[in-house]
C-alpha cells in the first residue's frame, strides 16, 4: 500500500443491524481496512443514526439521534460503515433535519466525510482486490437504498469481480425491491413477504449458492424468507466475501 494510506485514520460506524446480529461483518471491515494500511478507530459510545425513526415520521426522536450521531465523529476524516441503507440515509436526509441549525456546519462535514465500504474501497483508497478467496457462485442483490439514494452499482461488482474462485451471475430484476424497507416488512407483512419471495426465485433461477449484498437488513429480510422455507441459497455482506481466504 502507499504511504499516503499508510497514514490514513479513519472512523468507523457499525450500524444497529451490524452491531447486535452480524458483529462479524463489522470486524470483517476492521480486516479489509487494516489490511489496506489504515488505522481504524471506534468510538464506543456510538449508537444508532436515527434512520428507522425518521422513515417512520418521527423527526424529533430522529433529530436528537442525529444530533448525537454527529457528536459521535467530530473529526474532520473519513467515516467508514458496511451499511448503504445508513450512509444514504445521512448523506441525503440530514439535510432535512440540520439546514441552518447550530448543526449546520458539523452535518455538512459529515456528509462529505462519510462513506459506505465498497465506495471508499474502490473510490477512495483506489483498492479493487483484497485478495480475497470465495469459492461459489453468487449473485448480487441491489438494495434500493445503495442504489437510488447512495447511488452505488459498480463498485461492488469490480470488488467480486476480484475474488478468486468467485463466479458472479446477475439475475433478473437485480435491482427491484427485497421488501425489507424498514419498518415496511412490519407494517405490511403480507406485502413485503410477496416481495421477498420474488427476490429469492429470482436468485435461485441464477442457480448461485449465496445472495451478495451491501445491506445486512436487506439480507436478514431474505435470509428469513429462506430459512422458513429451507430454500438451497444462503446470503452474505460483502465485507464478509472480501475477508474471505485471507
Amino acid at each position: 500500500m502507499s504511504d499516503e494510506l499508510s497514514f490514513m485514520t479513519v472512523d468507523i460506524f457499525i450500524p444497529c443491524f451490524i452491531d447486535q446480529i452480524y458483529p462479524q461483518t463489522g470486524m470483517n471491515m476492521v480486516k479489509i481496512l487494516e489490511k489496506c494500511g489504515v488505522e481504524v478507530h471506534y468510538n464506543e459510545n456510538q449508537t444508532c443514526c436515527g434512520q428507522m425513526a425518521f422513515n417512520s415520521g418521527y423527526w424529533d426522536e430522529a433529530k436528537e439521534l442525529g444530533e448525537k450521531f454527529i457528536s459521535d465523529f467530530p473529526n474532520d476524516r473519513p467515516v467508514v460503515a458496511p451499511s448503504a441503507s445508513c450512509v444514504g440515509y445521512v448523506k441525503s436526509h440530514f439535510d432535512k433535519l440540520f439546514f441552518n441549525t447550530a448543526y449546520h456546519l458539523e452535518y455538512k462535514r459529515l456528509q462529505k466525510n462519510i462513506f459506505e465500504l465498497t465506495d471508499f474501497l474502490v473510490n477512495e483508497l483506489k483498492v479493487t482486490n483484497l485478495g480475497a478467496t470465495f469459492n461459489h457462485k453468487v449473485t448480487y442483490h441491489d438494495s434500493c437504498a445503495a442504489l437510488r439514494e447512495y447511488g452505488i452499482k459498480d463498485q461492488p461488482r469490480i470488488l467480486l469481480h476480484h475474488v478468486k474462485g468467485l463466479e458472479l451471475v446477475e439475475m433478473k430484476d437485480t435491482d427491484m425491491c427485497c421488501g425489507f424497507g424498514g419498518t415496511f416488512s412490519v407494517k405490511h407483512e403480507a406485502i413485503s413477504t410477496a416481495m421477498a419471495e420474488q427476490k429469492v426465485h429470482n436468485a435461485l433461477e441464477t442457480g448461485a449458492e449465496y445472495i451478495i449484498s451491501t445491506d445486512s437488513s436487506c439480507l436478514m429480510h431474505q435470509e428469513g424468507f429462506i430459512r422458513k422455507h429451507k430454500l438451497p441459497i444462503k446470503v452474505a455482506h460483502i465485507a464478509d466475501v472480501l475477508a474471505s481466504g485471507w
